[in-house]
């Protein structure tokens, strides 16, 4: 097959391909943007039927707020008296008080002809004083024995208002005249403008009262009939303003067209009046999430469509390279082997050089270990010294030098002892084996680090038994064991809030233990198999070498025993790290001489 042949080849099958997947995502198109506006408009229909719900609790509790006060004032001795005739001067200044206090527009008392006769603003120009608004709704409901309420624009000051009224009793149960207020929605309504939504309220009348908008205000969603004006005028409910039409029409299943516009719709009835509260939220917002969802699938689609149409056009010219390769490989075969037996030559030559160096870093690796080894036993003898000289020299002038120098003594021996033992880094050391109580290990052990628990701040608790323990071993190793591990220890619970070391001693059957526990910040998420590795530690640069746990875990496998740790269960309380010392214990009636 020529390559021009090939060429055309994958060019017809890119073709065909996308072809295929165009006519897959325009198919697909359709009813994914049915289902997608479904989902987002059930979506926004959730949303609103929320946010209908939080308006509604607004106005309920605007309306609600001084349901209180009419009945209240009409039980007020002041506006009984008032009501008969009495001192209306007085209760003139009492109205205006408690208007001011309760931040309404006005109250005023009516007589039983609907005539004011005392009012919150009778010393403003725009007085309630003298007039008679015995046409009111509220008035008559007053006035039969009912709580009276309306909205409706003020006769006397132009403005709207809701109207509260409670009928006023002498002591002999007659109705002597009305008490009413007026409370001003006005700060409701700039409240719901300002949160850039659409919500209004209607009445039984379809007029709209209430509104965030003030355009669809005093109009209605469907024609008022001649009974309706006619009622509406007797009651003078809107002034002067004349009721226009909303361009409103009903689509059915929560959607409404307002001014060309279509919306989705949701309503909620207020309890005790005739409103009803209306939410619209733009249609087109779900359209252009629905849009968006198509135009995504659609991007992704594409994209999954050409990462295919990529592959499948790869997978044939690799099969194309395949064939032309497979040509070629008889005219190669000869260069090739030649190559591979130089290759192979070369190859041999290099293994010869990384053998000769394998062996010399190997001899300076060995070299090191033991350098670290031996700056890593004498640390712990030389800090003791440190700290036995500083107390001798404070004992000098009190004559009580001779113990301290004992115990220097004994360190240096120590020292030369450490020194002596190091050689089981280069072969395992058996014969000093012996019958070792490992309470006198401890105890021992507890001599050196003492010092430098007491200046940790570190408390020590120790679980002994009360006979011996007896391992077979050599005792300076595994009191080195107990050192290293007691003093990681106290290097782990620096800084801690509670500096705590627990020693526990103890033997079951054929295996004796020895249990080492802080209170430290634990294994920091190590195993112990990666800190038992030389120069690995948890802790900052400058403060040790790594070389502790691995020593030690030397040293008790040289004992036939085991070292493990884990962290502390943290629902027990706390936290911190155990080291466990597993070793063959011997019967002490068995163990010899």
């Amino acid at each position: 097959m020529s390559d021009l042949t090939a060429g055309y080849r994958v060019r017809g099958i890119g073709r065909f391909w996308g072809i295929v997947a165009l006519a897959a995502i325009v198919s697909l198109s359709a009813p994914l943007f049915v289902a997608s506006r479904s989902y987002f408009e059930g979506e926004e229909l959730q949303r609103a039927q929320s946010r209908v719900t939080l308006y509604r609790s607004t106005l309920i509790n605007a309306l609600e707020r001084y349901q209180h006060l009419p009945f209240v004032l009409a039980r007020d001795p002041f506006v009984i008296r008032g009501a008969e005739g009495a001192d209306r001067d007085a209760l003139n200044r009492r109205l205006a008080s408690f208007s001011a206090e309760a931040d309404l527009d006005a109250i005023y008392l009516m007589d039983t002809i609907g005539l004011t006769v005392a009012a919150s603003n009778y010393d403003q120009d725009l007085t309630f004083l003298g007039q008679n608004y015995g046409f009111r709704p509220y008035f008559r409901a007053a006035m039969v024995g009912n709580r009276g309420q309306f909205f409706g624009i003020g006769v006397t000051t132009s403005r709207p208002g809701y109207f509260i009224a409670e009928p006023v009793r002498n002591i002999g149960g007659e109705i002597v005249g009305v008490i009413a207020l007026k409370l001003d929605l006005s700060d409701l309504e700039r409240a719901w403008s300002d949160g850039g939504e659409t919500v209004f309220v209607s009445n039984r009348d379809g007029i709209v009262l209430l509104s965030s908008d003030p355009t669809l205000r005093y109009r209605t969603s469907s024609p008022l009939t001649e009974a309706q004006r006619e009622a509406i005028e007797a009651r003078r409910q809107f002034g002067t303003v004349t009721l226009g039409e909303l361009d409103w029409a009903d689509l059915g299943s929560d959607r409404v067209r307002l001014d060309g516009m279509s919306y989705l719709h949701v309503t909620a009835a207020i309890p005790g009046s005739d409103w009803t509260l209306h939410f619209l939220s733009e249609e087109s917002e779900v359209l252009a999430r629905a849009w968006l969802a198509v135009i995504g699938a659609a991007i992704l689609g594409v994209v999954i469509s050409a990462i295919a149409l990529y592959a499948r056009i790869r997978q044939v010219r690799r099969s194309l390279a395949e064939s032309q390769a497979a040509r070629h490989e008889l005219q190669v075969a000869n260069l090739d082997l030649a190559r591979e037996i130089e290759e192979r030559r070369a190859t041999e030559r290099r293994l010869e050089k990384a053998r000769s160096e394998l062996a010399r870093a190997s001899k300076l690796a060995a070299l090191g270990q033991l350098a670290a080894s031996v700056t890593h036993e004498l640390g712990q003898p030389i800090s003791a010294m440190k700290n036995y000289l500083a107390a001798a020299e404070l004992d000098e002038g009190q004559g009580d030098s001779g113990e301290t120098l004992t115990r220097l003594s004994g360190i240096v021996g120590r020292m030369e002892r450490l020194t002596q033992q190091l050689r089981f880094f280069a072969r395992p050391g058996g014969e000093t084996f012996g019958p070792v109580d490992l309470v006198d290990v401890w105890r021992e052990a507890f001599s050196l680090i003492e010092p430098d628990i007491d200046a940790a701040g570190i408390s020590v608790t120790a679980d002994l038994p009360d006979r011996p323990v007896i391992v077979r071993g050599d005792r300076l190793r595994l009191e080195q064991v107990v050192v290293n591990l007691c003093r990681n220890a106290i290097l782990a619970m620096r800084g801690a809030p509670r500096r705590t070391l627990s020693v526990c001693v103890d033997a079951q059957g054929a295996v004796a233990r020895f249990t080492i526990t802080d209170t430290g910040p634990g294994l920091g998420g190590k195993k112990l198999e990666t800190l038992q590795e030389p120069f690995v530690t948890t802790r900052a640069s400058g403060e040790g070498m790594g070389l502790g746990l691995a020593i030690s875990a030397e040293i008790v496998k040289e004992h036939d025993g085991t070292l493990s740790a884990h962290d502390v269960d943290e629902s027990a309380g706390g936290g911190g790290a155990v080291f466990i010392v597993t070793l063959p214990s011997i019967d002490e009636e068995k163990r010899g001489p």
